[in-house]
């Protein structure tokens, strides 16, 4: 038996592999509503019953919110642990959905034939390209070619809170020599793509008080401190005329972009004239002397992602606000520590406030970025074999968005992962009419079979 065998066995029961996608579908499993909670125990008890299926040890473990399902199969190295999450975020508004989000349908497009209904794309429909490749490999061969643990969450969508607890109180069972998350995309819908560096988060929300109520613009206009001219003056501030981060130590653990990534990058050819013209933008506008990739993969930002005061209705009211509100964002790179940035932000805020002002903070999250371990042979490894069955090269990209489980994995287990994801830009994740690419589904599931005979042989 061969590895052309397992392709062969995965193409003829795409069918049946599209069909366990689509019951997984069905279920509902919003892990954010507390009156979906019956609905994401039955998403855990389906997977343990597939897994089962497959000959793999599989239950569903409690937490105190939704459960994990941990499974176990095969034996020899490497030991790869599979991660995905079998939660879904909310369908709102889902006056927007052209059908029902939990009655998936494959539907023809203009872009190929799709599967169109919530968490096609993220998760179940990524999770489910592993488990079907393993399915295959197992009918073909009788057994699978290493030792594999399958772990599902249910709480990516919701913030992840029993993750690390659960991580923690296992680390012995879920360690592994690497972790295989798919939860990520192709670049430009097209190219195969490894990532390897994900940014990190910092989140923060301040209150700027003034005065102890609101007060007439006539009466006390001009005397009396403003909290918006102050939030103003202090969000001003956090960026100079160059668009580079102002806060003290910032970019302490920054490093330079290797060359090496720099080429591969150019190499992708990005066109970020159309990729700002889908949302009617036409100039980059992060730090300059960056490329377009750079700012968005590799550089820190800070971001100012909304605020509030006074008075918002309709018409007009002529009020010098009490109180002033911002909620800003870090996107971290690098060895960037979020603790200390945290610091220098409220220690920048509380240095810029007049007399007669306080501020109160509040903390919304910190996370620091992953890079991952490029010279781990199964990163090559693994390129080679998406080399072999996609028509684009593969490629090692960054990520602008944060993946926790990626650091916890590393944190906790010391696990590097190896993230490849099959998404397309256009799947809606998080959207009305979400869908997964027959396309992606199928050869996502060969992906992952020719990496498993690629990082094993």
């Amino acid at each position: 038996m061969t590895l052309q065998d397992v392709l062969t066995k995965i193409d003829h029961d795409l069918p049946q592999a599209t069909e366990r996608l689509l019951t997984l579908l069905r279920i509902p499993s919003i892990s954010t509503d507390p009156s979906y909670k019956d609905a994401c125990e039955t998403a855990a008890d389906w997977l343990v019953s597939d897994l089962l299926s497959m000959g793999v040890t599989a239950e569903k473990r409690a937490t105190p919110g939704h459960p994990m399902v941990v499974g176990h199969i095969g034996q020899g190295a490497p030991h790869v642990l599979f991660y995905g999450h079998y939660d879904v975020q909310p369908v709102d508004p889902v006056e927007l959905w052209d059908s029902d989000p939990f009655d998936p349908q494959l539907q023809d497009t203009s872009g190929g034939r799709v599967i169109r209904g919530r968490g096609s794309s993220d998760d179940k429909g990524q999770l489910m390209t592993f488990i079907e490749a393993c399915r295959a490999w197992q009918a073909v061969h009788g057994s699978l070619p290493c030792k594999i643990t399958f772990f599902f969450e249910g709480e990516e969508e919701s913030g992840s809170p029993s993750l690390v607890p659960f991580l923690q109180k296992n680390k012995a069972e879920l360690s592994a020599d690497l972790a295989l998350i798919c939860d990520t995309g192709l670049f430009e819908s097209r190219t195969p793509a490894i990532v390897t560096m994900l940014r990190g988060n910092l989140c923060e929300e301040i209150v700027i008080t003034g005065a102890n109520k609101d007060l007439h613009s006539g009466m006390f206009g001009g005397i009396a401190i403003n909290p918006i001219r102050v939030l103003s003056r202090i969000l001003s501030g956090l960026h100079d005329d160059h668009g580079r981060i102002t806060l003290p130590g910032f970019y302490d653990g920054v490093s330079p972009l290797p060359e090496s990534l720099r080429s591969q990058w150019k190499g992708l050819n990005f066109d970020h004239t159309a990729f700002l013209a889908d949302v009617d933008l036409s100039h980059p506008a992060g730090e300059q002397g960056k490329t377009p990739l750079e700012m968005i993969w590799s550089e820190p930002t800070c971001e100012i992602n909304g605020i509030e005061g006074g008075y918002t209705g309709s018409g007009f009211k002529t009020v010098l606000p009490s109180n002033a509100t911002a909620k800003i964002s870090f996107r971290l790179v690098g060895h960037q520590n979020p603790l200390k940035i945290r610091d220098a932000f409220r220690a920048y805020v509380t240095g810029m406030l007049p007399p007669d002002c306080t501020v109160s903070f509040g903390d919304h999250g910190a996370s620091a970025a992953s890079l991952m371990a490029t010279d781990h042979p199964a990163f090559e490894a693994a390129k080679d074999a998406l080399n072999d069955e996609w028509p684009d090269a593969a490629a090692y990209v960054g990520c602008g968005g944060s993946i926790p489980v990626a650091g916890h994995f590393k944190n906790v287990t010391e696990m590097d992962s190896l993230l490849i994801g099959f998404g397309k830009d256009d799947d809606q994740i998080h959207s009305p009419n979400e869908k997964y690419d027959v396309e992606s589904f199928h050869k996502g599931i060969r992906s992952w079979a020719r990496i498993l005979a690629s990082i094993t042989d």
